[in-house]
């Protein structure tokens, strides 16, 4: 979904990560897709039970150590505003929080195959198989439907075929 500064910003925005857009450039973009695939290989090592790659460990613990944004207190309300940097560490302390909090036993990957979604489920029983219901949940119930329906189409027909 980062496939541009701007979309960069956005996302920052739209999270609640700042109020505003940020300029962001090139190199922001790939510092944040290197700390996202860092975050990733972080928590699909937590849910294997496998030890962190220390590479990825290491580049989100120092985003982590750098500077967050500090929201501000202004006559309208609460405002916040960073520099990219500021932005990456709310982001990396956030993974760090969730990797390290009472919640881990939860994270589960989206059981659609096309999604690559992380989530924590506190579903009663802990049965949620997806990020969300739309689209992921929606997509692979409705698969299961036409292939089931196919499968009685299929049986429908042999069996009305015969002498």
């Amino acid at each position: 979904m980062l496939h541009s500064p701007e979309s960069l910003s956005s996302w920052f925005r739209e999270c609640g990560i700042t109020d505003g857009d940020l300029a962001c450039g090139p190199a922001d973009l790939r510092e944040a897709v290197e700390l996202r695939e860092a975050i990733y290989r972080l928590v699909v090592a937590r849910i294997d039970g496998d030890a962190y790659e220390r590479e990825a460990l290491g580049l989100v613990n120092a985003a982590a150590r750098r500077p967050a944004p500090v929201p501000q207190l202004t006559d309208a309300g609460r405002s916040v505003e960073a520099t990219v940097r500021q932005a990456l560490s709310h982001v990396a302390r956030d993974a760090v929080a969730v990797l390290s909090g009472p919640e881990v036993p939860l994270l589960k990957e989206c059981a659609n195959p096309d999604c690559t979604q992380f989530y924590i489920d506190r579903s009663r029983g802990a049965r949620r198989e997806w990020c969300k219901m739309d689209p992921c949940g929606n997509k692979i119930k409705a698969a299961a439907y036409r292939a089931r329906k196919r499968a009685s189409a299929k049986a429908t027909a042999s069996t009305g075929s015969r002498p």
